[in-house]
This record gives structure tokens, C-alpha cells and sequence, in this order.
């Protein structure tokens, strides 16, 4: 159920604030310590960040997929980690258990994670397992009351601070995806570790690492929805998930182009402001014209998924073909994580000197958001889904 307009004004009024003057001053120092202030984390939590989408009932704010974007698309305007402190209890490490779990297990997990007391991570890709999700490798063999988890996880973003990990594992002879189940496993159990770090080309403070699970004794009430149902329960995650990151997409290239305009009108060269050559206006216009697009596409999206989500709550006609935002959603994510990655390399152009060196931050977003391209689906396996889901519903 969304908010009222006048308290959902509000929150994003606070947001903007807490971007404009919390976060944004933070940005060479979580750069330069490889990490985000405990402080400001906590600041987070008091926000009720970490429970934007997780209901009510079990202490969260309950917000729509199109509350959550615009939420999104203003922390899009400052470093990308701060956004990863809550991301993941916000997007891929809640929602298996948010729309698989069941009353026990949500009313055992979601309250702590809408606190921000319980940090959530999604454990999905393995060190042969990338973008061909369905072959994972990782086992969880039935053992009477427990499943017996065994494998390894790679590149799990806030795999160092969770407490609570949806791991995909194969439970089955059956090949492929149709072998793959889902579980919440938390990190106290035995046989559970964690990896050193990676070292990043950009989104430093956003911390990635292996998750270790040997001969992890992890009990079957655990399991989310039924044996061989994880491979689904992960593809409606990063359904949700790939326009959660589309709309940080879309606030990072308006930050972007507003550094642009304001360099562009102090900067002189010829006698007058950059801003007055026809060809710096020409960068900025392009990326202004992407950036509205993707914007539009992404709003647009998330208000038809949360279209079909009330149908769903009435209880209405079953959906008919086409009726479901997979290929909206792949769409949005692959044109606005293609478009802040052209805006970020007019931006560097537009400063020229200047955006090749640290001072005004450009250089760090030009490498924060290459990653965007990458995770929740890389822009080619976007290009699948979009194809795939385009031609099942006749172009």
C-alpha cells in the first residue's frame, strides 16, 4: 500500500537532505577508507532505510516499487556504496524471503531486517556460475530435519557485515534450474566463513567477498518455497532488483549532468563560459535526453509492476501474456545502466583536466558506475531477456 502523498513528500524531502548533507561531504573519505562510516549507518536506520520495502506488519514502510525508485533515484546522487549499506536489505538479500517465505519465517526475519538489526545478503554467483544462473554448483543434500549446504559463493556484496544470506543450492538430479531451491541461511551457523575482500576498480565502502559453506548443517524450515522452486524464487528477485538499480542509474547520471552544468558555467575558455559552445551544450543535451528517458521508463515500469500487484492482492483475472514486467524491467536496467555509463564519460570530457583527477569526483563516478553494467545482470544476458520476452509476445 503506498504512502499518503504528503508523507511519502516528506521522507524524500529527508532523503535529499541526508544525500545533500550527510552523504555528499562523506564522498572522498568512504573513497579513501574503503568504507562507510558507522555514524552515518546508523543515521540510515533511524530513516527506516533499511525496511523501505518490507510492509507494515513487520516494521517497515511498506513503500511500492514506485516509492522505492524515486527513494532510489535520489541516493543515485551520491557515492554508490552508501546506497549498498541498505540496498541489500531493501532489494535481493529480503525479497526471496519477502515473497516466498512464509509467516513463520517472515515474522522470525523481517522485523530485525526492517531495523536494520539483521543485514541481508543474496548468494547467488559462484566462481563458475555468473551469468548462466541455472548451473550453479553449490549443494544442499537432505539429511532428515536439515539440508547438508556445501559450496562456494563469489562476488556477494555485504557478505562481510550480513548476518542473513539467501543462498541458491542444488538439491537435486534434475539439471539445470529445475534442480535449484533457495534458503535463508544465517552466518552464525557452523561451517559458514567469509573471504577476504575484493579489491574494486570503483564503489569503494561497497564491500564484496566469497561466502564459504562447508558442510553447512542448515535446517530445512529454512528452506524457502518448495525443493527446485530457487531458481524462480531468484529470477522474480532480480526482476525487482534490476529496476531498484535503474533508478540509482538514473539519480547518478542527474548528478552527473548537474556537475556538468555547473562546471560548464564557472569554466571559460575562448573568452566565455564552456557552457556557451555549441558543442559542450551538445554533451549535455544528449545526456539530458537519456536521462529522461531512462527516468520515464523506469517510473513507468515500476507503476505497471505495482499495477499487477494489486490485481494479484484483489485476487482478479490471472495475468495474461505479457502481463508481467520481465521485459520492462530488463529493458530499464539495460538502458539506464548503458546510459549513466555514456553520461559519466561525457561528464569527464565536458571537465576535461579536471575530470581525469580527483578534485571534483567525476573519475570516481566515471568508475563507480561501470559496475552497473555488470551486476543484477550483465547489459548482454539484459539483451536476452528483452529479446526473449519480446518475441514470446509476438514484437
Amino acid at each position: 500500500m503506498a504512502l499518503d502523498p504528503e508523507t511519502f513528500d516528506a521522507l524524500i524531502e529527508a532523503v535529499r537532505r541526508f544525500v545533500a548533507e550527510r552523504l555528499r561531504p562523506l564522498e572522498a573519505q568512504v573513497e579513501a577508507d574503503d568504507a562507510v562510516p558507522e555514524a552515518i549507518v546508523a543515521e540510515m536506520r533511524a530513516l527506516g532505510l533499511f525496511g523501505l520495502s518490507i510492509a507494515e506488519d513487520y516494521g517497515g514502510l511498506g513503500l511500492t516499487m514506485a516509492e522505492e525508485a524515486r527513494v532510489a533515484i535520489e541516493f543515485g546522487r551520491t557515492t554508490p556504496a552508501f546506497r549498498s549499506t541498505f540496498g541489500t536489505n531493501v532489494g535481493i538479500g529480503s525479497q526471496g524471503l519477502v515473497m516466498a517465505g512464509s509467516e513463520a519465517q517472515k515474522a522470525e526475519w523481517l522485523p530485525g531486517i526492517a531495523r536494520g538489526e539483521i543485514i541481508t545478503s543474496f548468494a547467488l554467483t559462484e566462481p563458475d556460475v555468473g551469468s548462466d544462473s541455472g548451473s550453479v554448483k553449490a549443494r544442499a543434500v537432505k539429511d532428515g530435519d536439515i539440508y547438508r549446504l556445501t559450496g562456494t559463493k563469489r562476488f556477494i556484496t555485504n557478505a562481510d557485515k550480513a548476518d542473513l544470506f539467501t543462498v541458491m543450492a542444488r538439491t537435486g538430479d534434475d539439471p539445470g534450474a529445475r534442480g535449484v531451491s533457495a534458503f535463508l541461511v544465517p552466518r552464525d551457523l557452523p561451517g559458514v566463513s567469509i573471504g577476504t575482500p575484493e579489491k574494486k576498480m570503483g564503489q569503494r565502502g561497497a564491500k564484496v567477498a566469497d561466502v564459504i559453506f562447508d558442510d553447512v548443517a542448515v535446517p530445512a524450515a529454512n528452506r524457502l518455497g518448495a525443493e527446485g522452486e530457487g531458481f524462480r524464487i531468484a529470477m522474480r528477485v532480480l526482476d525487482r532488483g534490476r529496476l531498484h538499480i535503474a533508478a540509482v542509474c538514473v539519480g547518478v547520471a542527474e548528478r552527473l549532468i548537474a556537475d556538468c552544468v555547473a562546471y560548464a558555467g564557472e569554466r571559460r575558455q575562448f573568452g566565455k563560459p564552456i557552457a556557451e559552445h555549441q558543442l559542450i551544450q551538445a554533451m549535455i543535451a544528449d545526456s539530458k535526453t537519456e536521462a529522461l528517458a531512462a527516468r520515464a521508463l523506469v517510473l513507468d515500469t515500476a507503476a505497471k509492476k505495482d499495477a499487477l500487484e494489486q490485481r494479484a492482492v484483489r485476487g482478479t483475472d490471472l495475468p495474461a501474456r505479457g502481463e508481467d514486467v520481465v521485459l520492462e524491467s530488463a529493458a530499464a536496467k539495460y538502458f539506464a545502466s548503458e546510459m549513466v555509463g555514456r553520461v559519466a564519460d561525457r561528464a569527464v570530457q565536458v571537465f576535461g583536466g579536471a575530470g581525469y583527477i580527483t578534485d571534483h569526483g567525476i573519475e570516481r563516478l566515471y568508475r563507480d558506475v561501470r559496475l552497473f553494467r555488470i551486476y543484477e545482470g550483465t547489459s548482454q544476458i539484459q539483451q536476452l531477456v528483452i529479446a526473449r520476452e519480446t518475441m514470446k509476445r509476438g514484437g
